[in-house]
């Protein structure tokens, strides 16, 4: 993954994809501006739903073009 950078605000637009050929969920989601996905077969399928509406810090990146999550928290209140 390139061009990693972080980016903190409330996560919005969360959509459902395709899953991937494993099986495994994927989701589109918008935060700070950007339309973000998770990796293909990625731990953050399951997880990111939990994160729906508020506000988190992510790490994304460039994958093959995409605007691909690397990692996410949540910032506490």
């Amino acid at each position: 993954m390139k061009n990693i950078t972080r980016h903190t605000g409330t996560m919005d637009k969360l959509k459902r994809m395709d899953s991937s050929p494993n099986g495994n969920p994927r989701f589109s989601f918008r935060l700070d501006g950007y339309l973000v996905v998770t990796g293909v077969d990625s731990m953050h399928g399951y997880e990111v739903q939990n994160y729906e509406g508020q506000r988190c810090t992510v790490e994304i990146g460039t994958h093959y073009g995409k605007t691909t999550l690397n990692k996410i928290w949540n910032i506490e209140s």
